[in-house]
Protein backbone atom coordinates (compact mmCIF):
# COMPACT_ATOMS: atom_id res chain seq x y z
CA UNK A 1 0.00 0.00 0.00
CA UNK A 2 1.37 3.18 -0.95
CA UNK A 3 1.95 6.14 2.07
CA UNK A 4 -1.14 7.83 1.04
CA UNK A 5 -3.01 5.32 0.15
CA UNK A 6 -6.90 6.22 0.98
CA UNK A 7 -8.02 4.18 4.08
CA UNK A 8 -11.65 3.09 1.89
CA UNK A 9 -8.47 1.14 -0.67
CA UNK A 10 -8.03 -1.09 1.73
CA UNK A 11 -11.55 -2.17 3.07
CA UNK A 12 -12.21 -5.41 1.20
CA UNK A 13 -15.90 -7.26 1.76
CA UNK A 14 -19.10 -6.31 4.04
CA UNK A 15 -18.17 -2.47 5.47
CA UNK A 16 -18.85 -2.27 9.03
CA UNK A 17 -22.02 -0.56 10.27
CA UNK A 18 -21.67 2.79 10.87
CA UNK A 19 -22.81 2.16 14.32
CA UNK A 20 -19.78 0.48 15.07
CA UNK A 21 -17.31 2.75 13.49
CA UNK A 22 -19.35 5.58 15.78
CA UNK A 23 -18.75 3.34 18.53
CA UNK A 24 -15.31 2.70 18.07
CA UNK A 25 -14.76 6.52 17.71
CA UNK A 26 -16.49 7.40 20.59
CA UNK A 27 -14.69 4.96 22.74
CA UNK A 28 -11.15 6.08 21.15
CA UNK A 29 -11.96 10.06 21.60
CA UNK A 30 -12.91 9.42 25.29
CA UNK A 31 -9.58 8.17 26.11
CA UNK A 32 -7.58 9.71 24.23
CA UNK A 33 -9.20 12.83 25.69
CA UNK A 34 -9.48 11.62 29.20
CA UNK A 35 -6.18 9.53 29.53
CA UNK A 36 -3.94 10.80 26.66
CA UNK A 37 -2.29 9.46 23.47
CA UNK A 38 -0.02 6.75 24.89
CA UNK A 39 -3.34 4.75 26.60
CA UNK A 40 -5.12 4.59 22.98
CA UNK A 41 -4.42 0.83 21.91
CA UNK A 42 -6.87 -0.60 19.39
CA UNK A 43 -7.30 -3.46 22.45
CA UNK A 44 -8.60 -0.81 24.87
CA UNK A 45 -10.68 0.26 22.38
CA UNK A 46 -12.15 -3.09 21.30
CA UNK A 47 -12.59 -4.23 24.44
CA UNK A 48 -14.02 -0.61 26.15
CA UNK A 49 -16.42 -0.45 23.30
CA UNK A 50 -17.44 -4.14 22.27
CA UNK A 51 -16.63 -3.79 18.72
CA UNK A 52 -13.96 -6.44 17.47
CA UNK A 53 -10.51 -6.18 16.39
CA UNK A 54 -10.99 -7.11 12.89
CA UNK A 55 -13.65 -4.49 12.78
CA UNK A 56 -11.71 -1.66 13.94
CA UNK A 57 -8.69 -3.16 11.97
CA UNK A 58 -11.25 -2.95 8.70
CA UNK A 59 -11.20 1.27 9.10
CA UNK A 60 -8.75 2.05 10.51
CA UNK A 61 -4.90 0.51 9.99
CA UNK A 62 -3.19 1.02 13.37
CA UNK A 63 -4.02 3.27 16.54
CA UNK A 64 -2.20 6.89 15.61
CA UNK A 65 -4.66 6.35 12.74
CA UNK A 66 -7.19 5.81 14.84
CA UNK A 67 -6.79 8.64 17.07
CA UNK A 68 -6.51 11.16 14.25
CA UNK A 69 -10.02 10.07 13.73
CA UNK A 70 -11.06 10.39 16.88
CA UNK A 71 -9.68 13.67 17.54
CA UNK A 72 -11.51 15.00 14.62
CA UNK A 73 -14.93 12.85 15.65
CA UNK A 74 -16.67 15.60 17.89
CA UNK A 75 -20.49 14.96 17.39
CA UNK A 76 -20.80 18.84 19.10
CA UNK A 77 -19.56 20.14 15.94
CA UNK A 78 -20.56 18.40 12.88
CA UNK A 79 -20.49 19.70 9.31
CA UNK A 80 -22.11 20.18 6.10
CA UNK A 81 -25.71 19.64 8.11
CA UNK A 82 -29.19 19.70 5.62
CA UNK A 83 -29.79 22.87 4.00
CA UNK A 84 -26.93 25.02 5.16
CA UNK A 85 -25.42 27.17 2.55
CA UNK A 86 -21.14 26.82 1.86
CA UNK A 87 -20.30 29.41 4.13
CA UNK A 88 -22.02 27.94 6.66
CA UNK A 89 -20.81 24.37 6.17
CA UNK A 90 -17.46 25.10 5.44
CA UNK A 91 -17.52 27.49 8.79
CA UNK A 92 -19.02 24.25 10.95
CA UNK A 93 -16.18 22.29 9.33
CA UNK A 94 -13.42 24.53 9.80
CA UNK A 95 -14.19 25.52 13.57
CA UNK A 96 -14.23 21.86 14.08
CA UNK A 97 -10.96 21.17 12.80
CA UNK A 98 -9.81 24.68 14.47
CA UNK A 99 -11.54 23.31 17.56
CA UNK A 100 -10.38 19.73 17.73
CA UNK A 101 -6.68 20.87 17.89
CA UNK A 102 -6.80 23.28 20.14
CA UNK A 103 -7.62 21.38 22.82
CA UNK A 104 -4.46 19.90 24.85
CA UNK A 105 -4.40 16.34 22.76
CA UNK A 106 -4.66 18.47 19.77
CA UNK A 107 -1.59 20.58 20.91
CA UNK A 108 0.28 17.39 22.01
CA UNK A 109 -0.16 15.64 18.81
CA UNK A 110 1.07 18.99 16.87
CA UNK A 111 4.58 18.62 19.29
CA UNK A 112 4.93 14.86 18.26
CA UNK A 113 3.93 15.96 14.60
CA UNK A 114 6.66 18.58 14.61
CA UNK A 115 9.41 16.51 16.13
CA UNK A 116 7.84 13.17 13.75
CA UNK A 117 9.98 11.67 10.51
CA UNK A 118 7.97 12.42 7.40
CA UNK A 119 7.62 8.79 6.82
CA UNK A 120 6.60 8.04 10.54
CA UNK A 121 3.03 6.39 11.35
CA UNK A 122 1.96 9.47 12.82
CA UNK A 123 2.70 11.89 9.60
CA UNK A 124 1.01 9.31 7.47
CA UNK A 125 -1.59 9.02 9.96
CA UNK A 126 -2.17 13.02 10.23
CA UNK A 127 -1.80 13.48 6.32
CA UNK A 128 -4.39 10.67 5.47
CA UNK A 129 -6.55 10.85 8.37
CA UNK A 130 -6.88 14.99 9.54
CA UNK A 131 -5.30 16.53 5.74
CA UNK A 132 -6.46 14.65 3.45
CA UNK A 133 -10.20 14.02 5.01
CA UNK A 134 -10.63 17.82 5.60
CA UNK A 135 -10.10 18.59 2.10
CA UNK A 136 -11.76 15.85 0.38
CA UNK A 137 -14.95 17.51 2.91
CA UNK A 138 -14.31 20.54 1.75
CA UNK A 139 -14.48 19.20 -1.85
CA UNK A 140 -17.55 17.92 -1.30
CA UNK A 141 -18.99 20.71 -0.27
CA UNK A 142 -18.12 23.58 -2.68
CA UNK A 143 -19.27 20.62 -5.45
CA UNK A 144 -22.87 20.89 -3.35
CA UNK A 145 -22.37 24.50 -3.59
CA UNK A 146 -21.58 25.07 -7.34
CA UNK A 147 -24.70 22.24 -8.38
CA UNK A 148 -27.03 24.53 -5.92
CA UNK A 149 -26.13 27.41 -8.29
CA UNK A 150 -25.14 28.80 -5.25
CA UNK A 151 -21.65 29.78 -6.19
CA UNK A 152 -19.59 29.25 -9.43
CA UNK A 153 -17.12 26.34 -10.14
CA UNK A 154 -13.74 27.51 -9.08
CA UNK A 155 -11.16 27.03 -12.01
CA UNK A 156 -8.63 25.41 -9.78
CA UNK A 157 -10.19 23.68 -7.13
CA UNK A 158 -6.91 22.22 -5.49
CA UNK A 159 -5.41 25.86 -5.24
CA UNK A 160 -8.96 26.93 -3.46
CA UNK A 161 -8.69 23.72 -1.21
CA UNK A 162 -4.68 24.35 -0.25
CA UNK A 163 -5.86 28.45 0.58
CA UNK A 164 -8.65 27.17 3.06
CA UNK A 165 -6.99 24.46 4.81
CA UNK A 166 -3.08 25.42 4.60
CA UNK A 167 -3.26 28.34 6.88
CA UNK A 168 -4.73 26.19 9.47
CA UNK A 169 -2.08 23.43 9.47
CA UNK A 170 0.62 25.88 9.35
CA UNK A 171 -0.38 27.91 12.38
CA UNK A 172 -0.68 24.34 14.49
CA UNK A 173 2.79 23.44 13.17
CA UNK A 174 4.53 26.82 13.44
CA UNK A 175 2.58 28.02 16.27
CA UNK A 176 2.97 31.48 15.83
CA UNK A 177 -0.34 32.45 16.51
CA UNK A 178 -3.06 31.17 17.63
CA UNK A 179 -5.62 28.76 16.59
CA UNK A 180 -9.05 30.17 17.47
CA UNK A 181 -12.87 30.26 15.85
CA UNK A 182 -12.25 34.18 14.85
CA UNK A 183 -9.48 32.35 12.12
CA UNK A 184 -11.30 29.34 11.10
CA UNK A 185 -14.17 31.91 10.42
CA UNK A 186 -11.82 34.36 8.82
CA UNK A 187 -9.98 31.55 6.52
CA UNK A 188 -13.54 30.72 4.90
CA UNK A 189 -14.80 34.66 4.95
CA UNK A 190 -11.38 35.25 2.40
CA UNK A 191 -11.62 32.27 0.45
CA UNK A 192 -15.47 32.58 -0.76
CA UNK A 193 -14.68 36.41 -1.30
CA UNK A 194 -11.92 35.43 -3.65
CA UNK A 195 -13.85 32.47 -5.19
CA UNK A 196 -16.53 35.19 -5.57
CA UNK A 197 -14.44 37.52 -8.41
CA UNK A 198 -14.87 35.64 -11.49
CA UNK A 199 -11.19 35.27 -12.08
CA UNK A 200 -10.12 35.14 -8.29
CA UNK A 201 -9.52 31.23 -8.51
Amino acid sequence: MSQDESPSARLRGRPPSPEARNKALRTARDILLNEGFGRLTIEAVAARSGVSKPTIYRNWANAVELAMAALMADPATPSGKAGENVAGSLGSQMRALVTAFATTRGRQIALALASSDPESEMTKAFRNRVILSSRETGRRLVGEAVARGEIAAPADIETLLDMIYAPVFYRLLVGHLPLDLPFADSLVTRALALLSQSDGL
